[in-house]
């Protein structure tokens, strides 16, 4: 979930002006929170209220209406409305916001029933907007890694592209993805709004990395949709590899007051270390 947020955050100043360059600054003045942070931290406190997901994020949007990089044309209106129903959207909106119901999955229940629980989550946090098959099966398919990433950083003391590929087996399954087939000239400066063009892309830059910042510098300077690409690598990876400290504090003191209280609430362990 931290990861989600630093991911935006970093990739936020390059989402319309997309960079190729690897050892760009990490945090700058023109980094800001972006609509995949709001919609993580609407997912984390609908957890912490026992609201629902749609509730939650109609809630938070409407409170941050113009966002950095702003909201999708049918987001908006789904924001706007004060009825909003779910409009079939298959849009990487789905998968970005998906990695606090992980969390929860896994401090909640016992390990024999996360996949289902995870599987049933993530499929909620999409269908209140994005209920397209491929808008569902995107956050099935990053919620799914995250957990697998989990299991591989405890049973493997060391692993690489191939242990890694391997893990995320059910996960490209789930979004009928092939990973093992991505060649970077085929994605580099490609922007693709779409799951179907962005969640392959995430697992692919993963199995590619070899730390967190490693992953996030990876995602953002590939040219692409680069905050939304940073906040689902960054959801993953979290699972991985550990965040370095200067990294996670440099990210939160980008939030607002109310966000930093939710992710407190939420993560205290690591807000707080």
């Amino acid at each position: 979930m931290l990861g989600a947020i630093i991911g935006d955050i970093v990739g936020s100043r390059f989402e319309f002006n997309p960079t190729n360059r690897y050892d760009f600054e990490l945090f700058t003045p023109a980094c800001d929170f972006t609509d995949d942070t709001i919609c993580t931290i609407a997912i984390a406190d609908a957890i912490l209220k026992g609201c629902t997901y749609g509730e939650s994020m109609h809630r938070w949007c409407r409170k941050y209406p113009t966002p950095t990089g702003g909201y999708g044309m049918s987001f908006v209106r789904w924001v706007r409305s004060d009825a909003p129903k779910p409009y079939g959207s298959y849009g990487n909106g789905a998968a970005m916001r998906v990695s606090p119901v992980v969390w929860n999955v896994m401090r909640c229940m016992d390990e024999h029933t996360w996949d289902g629980a995870v599987m049933e989550a993530a499929a909620l946090t999409a269908s209140c907007t994005h209920n397209h098959p491929y808008g569902i099966a995107g956050a099935q398919a990053v919620a799914m890694a995250m957990l697998a990433a989990d299991r591989l950083r405890r049973t493997r003391s060391d692993f690489g592209r191939d242990e890694i590929l391997d893990a995320f087996g059910e996960a490209a399954r789930i979004g009928g993805y092939d990973i093992s087939g991505i060649r970077y000239e085929d994605v580099v400066n490609r922007f693709d709004e779409t799951c179907q063009g962005t969640v392959p892309v995430a697992l692919w830059i993963i199995s590619e990395s070899h730390s967190f910042e490693d992953a996030i510098r990876k995602a953002v300077s590939l040219g692409a949709d680069a905050d939304t690409l940073g906040a689902i690598v960054g959801s993953i990876a979290e699972m991985l590899w550990e965040i370095p400290a200067s990294i996670r504090h440099k990210a939160i003191s980008y939030l607002p007051e109310d966000m930093k209280q939710v992710l407190s609430t939420f993560f205290p362990e690591k807000v707080m270390a």
